[in-house]
């Protein structure tokens, strides 16, 4: 089966629930939150993607949270990336360990990273994070304290090591005008 011949049978399965087209080569088939697991399992039972490769986030502002899984089929070699939304405001999706086990850590670190909520999760609890640590580090609205509070060694700038003139320093993405040490 080609990948053409497997998104048209999302098509078929999904109907108008299913958008697939080509990202940067790759296969990509978006779905909608409510038929997460159902697309992962067809792509595991009926695309024979027997191998779960990752799953993460991707912050989309205003959107939500674009939830993407990639997929590999062994024995036909063929792969697809499986994209859903979910909102900004309650971030919550279907946990995928009950189709694929390799699942469980790329969910409790995009729960981590970006508050995303698996449902059926069965340990949804931080991984990579100190305990204590509040906030989603990698939402777009996250800010990036470290950078203001404790300069960076060496030097950043055009004009900190000699050469070319130093330009107008800017704090970095998410932070506060005033806020820092500096202000």
């Amino acid at each position: 089966m080609t990948m053409t011949e497997a998104e048209e049978e999302f098509i078929r399965r999904f109907g108008p629930d299913a958008e697939t087209g080509d990202v940067f080569g790759q296969p990509v088939v978006d779905v909608p939150a409510a038929r997460w697991t159902e697309a992962l399992e067809f792509a595991r039972d009926d695309l024979d993607c027997d191998f779960f490769d990752w799953l993460t986030g991707v912050d989309e502002l205003e959107d939500g949270f674009r939830i993407v899984a990639h997929v590999y089929s062994l024995a036909r070699r063929h792969h697809v990336l499986l994209r859903t939304l979910v909102p900004r405001g309650e971030p919550v999706l279907a946990s995928a360990v009950g189709v694929y086990r390799g699942a469980n850590w790329h969910e409790r670190e995009t729960f981590e990273m970006f508050g995303v909520v698996f449902e059926g999760h069965p340990d949804l609890k931080p991984l990579l994070l100190p305990d204590g640590f509040e906030g989603h580090p990698l939402r777009k609205d996250f800010v990036l304290a470290a950078r203001v509070a404790k300069a960076w060694p060496g030097a950043k700038e055009p004009g900190e090591g000699g050469g070319a003139p130093s330009r107008r320093k800017n704090l970095p993405p998410g932070v506060p005008p005033g806020w820092g040490p500096n202000a």
